[in-house]
């Protein structure tokens, strides 16, 4: 049977290695020699996401939409953790070196000017005492940690951000606080057994206090 005879029923010449008398496959042009198809040469790509190139893996996030995360939270692998929320103890413990602050900047001079019949000394440490409890307030506000919270290791967050409250809502909180106490302190205690070891004045300010990571 000769090239080309009525015997091959395609008319084409007998290549062996296209196969013997075979029809080429319709729909993607034939890639030349040497290069391999899987290269893409005249394959369409793939559909959904931009091809990364050579040498980039696509873990990267070449192309790929990011993991959604939790905002201002630690991230692992890119997935949002779930924030570890300090407990009542460590609460307790930074509100009460906060506590000592003020008293160590406003007792010595209050004491010193009711002996000594100096109401000016007085006047002093209470300026004194206003003066830090002012710069706590910013403190948390811009880093989320007031000196006592620092000292524990942890930080007062936007529950819905992830970020510091500002200034603002730091004093704002500091004033929800007087709810806290009514009835008998309960605010305080409820962090105890609260899920998200809130007090009223955070579930009123939408804040949470968290551990460092």
């Amino acid at each position: 049977m000769s090239f080309g005879s009525p015997n091959n029923p395609y008319g084409q010449p007998q290549d062996p290695q296209q196969g013997y008398g075979q029809p080429q496959q319709p729909g993607y042009p034939q890639a030349p020699q040497g290069v391999p198809p899987q290269q893409g040469y005249g394959y369409p790509q793939q559909p959904g996401y931009p091809q990364a190139p050579q040498g980039v893996p696509p873990q990267q996030g070449y192309g790929y939409p990011q993991q959604p995360g939790y905002p201002g939270y630690p991230q692992q692998g890119g997935y949002g953790m779930q924030p570890q929320y300090a407990n009542w103890g460590q609460r307790f413990l930074s509100r009460l070196i906060d506590t000592i602050i003020y008293m160590v900047a406003y007792v010595p001079f209050a004491v010193i000017g009711a002996k000594a019949g100096a109401p000016a000394l007085t006047l002093v440490g209470f300026l004194l005492g206003i003066g830090v409890l002012v710069w706590q307030v910013i403190q948390e506000g811009k880093t989320g940690q007031t000196v006592g919270k620092k000292a524990l290791g942890i930080r007062t967050l936007k529950e819905d951000t992830g970020q510091p409250l500002g200034g603002g809502m730091a004093f704002v909180r500091q004033l929800a606080h007087i709810i806290d106490g009514l009835p008998c302190y309960l605010g305080y205690l409820w962090p105890a057994w609260d899920s998200k070891r809130q007090t009223f004045a955070d579930k009123i300010c939408g804040s949470i206090v968290i551990r460092n990571p």
